[in-house]
């Protein structure tokens, strides 16, 4: 994969700190340093986990057909295909990220998150613990949420034996603001017609933020939008293109790869449910903490598929294409994730009456078979949409 010349002295700061982050999380495991891994959503406040003195763990690794196999063991074959392949990751003691957290923290958001949870209550050995999330932005909503961060943050306090308290809170929010400040700004750069960064590259410090130390993880951010902001961009010809779908794990990249790198085209802007930060706004840090997580983590949030109503997804997608001037969607979904299915039968004539442009909807059950079929219906897609 071609990777933009100006951003490889940030990206292999990066590379070479995730060479050395795993052995450094089990060596802070075995000192009592408690690890809080959390399925994917973006509805989990990490600013509670830091200022309880532990660490946040995203587990959101996918795109590994034995996984998929191997998940019928545990569950019917009707459950999302990412969703299978956690209860594998959990249970089989392969993926090292699965074996560290002293605590999972299950965001019940629709049934295939809720599985996971089930899952790993029902066949592991770490303890399970639910976060239920509204799935109306109405105001019984909001306190609804904003007890369950009540309860989560004792939940943390019991765990770690650490008190969460506000200047803790308030230190852990500013950190976490830096990092969703300079991801918005970093990918502000590719609304230019010569984006300075692959997608591909930007999806890869997502994924990196999820396990990455924060710490590190934010000045190795603040130095890449620097070289960004500092440095020409390369050239490129290909048809720009938003990417977006249900959830986008860490080591599906066969998308990316194949729209960078073999077909040309540009992917200048993401969004997904699952799999990367939603960086588009921050928390106020001032008055009630645990209110100001609330108000960022639900009221604030972009809303998922499954979300009632979920036609304001669609409208931000609207907002994402003309913003970023895309002359193409490329929706990129999961088997058996219906909220997905149903909204990518909608959002085509939205697109269409909105902006004038199409809609290639690719679907995948990690199948290692549908490269191939991806190819050519990708390659077709680029030529229209870039002659």
């Amino acid at each position: 994969m071609a990777r933009a010349a100006l951003s490889v002295e940030a990206i292999d700061r990066l590379d070479e700190h995730l060479k050395t982050r795993i052995p450094e999380l089990w060596k802070l495991k075995r000192s009592a340093t408690k690890i809080i891994g959390y399925t994917p959503g973006a509805y989990f406040p990490e600013e509670l986990v830091y200022a309880a003195g532990a660490i946040p763990l995203q587990l959101v690794r996918g795109g590994d057909p034995e996984a998929v196999q191997e998940a019928y063991k545990y569950h019917v074959r009707w459950f999302d295909t990412f969703a299978r392949t956690q209860i594998v990751y959990q249970l089989s003691g392969e993926e090292p990220l699965y074996n560290l957290p002293d605590l999972l923290v299950a965001q019940v958001t629709d049934h295939n998150m809720r599985a996971i949870g089930a899952a790993a209550r029902l066949y592991g050995n770490t303890e399970v613990y639910k976060l239920g999330v509204p799935h109306s932005q109405h105001q019984w909503g909001l306190e609804y949420f904003v007890d369950n961060l009540h309860l989560l943050k004792a939940k943390l306090e019991e765990v770690t034996g650490n008190k969460v308290t506000d200047d803790k809170l308030r230190a852990s929010i500013s950190l976490c603001n830096r990092m969703r400040q300079t991801l918005k700004e970093i990918s502000l750069t590719r609304k230019s017609q010569q984006p300075p960064i692959t997608s591909r590259d930007f999806v890869k410090v997502h994924h990196a933020a999820f396990y990455a130390d924060r710490e590190v993880l934010v000045q190795i951010l603040e130095t890449l939008l620097k070289e960004l902001k500092e440095k020409e961009a390369p050239a490129r010809k290909g048809p720009r293109i938003l990417l977006t779908g249900g959830t986008l794990a860490m080591g599906d990249y066969k998308v990316l790869d194949l729209v960078e790198g073999d077909l040309g085209g540009q992917i200048v802007i993401e969004h997904f449910d699952e799999g990367l930060i939603d960086y588009w706004e921050n928390v106020d840090p001032a008055g009630d903490l645990i209110q100001a997580l609330a108000e960022r983590y639900f009221m604030k949030q972009t809303v998922a598929a499954w979300f009632r109503p979920s036609r304001p997804r669609l409208d931000f997608l609207v907002k994402l294409a003309r913003d970023f001037d895309v002359k193409g969607v490329i929706w990129y979904q999961l088997t058996f994730r219906d909220c997905i299915e149903i909204q990518s039968h909608r959002f085509p004539p939205i697109l269409e009456r909105e902006l004038g442009i199409p809609m290639l909807k690719l679907q995948s059950d990690y199948d290692r078979e549908e490269k191939n079929y991806f190819k050519t219906r990708a390659e077709a897609f680029l030529e229209m949409i870039g002659g």
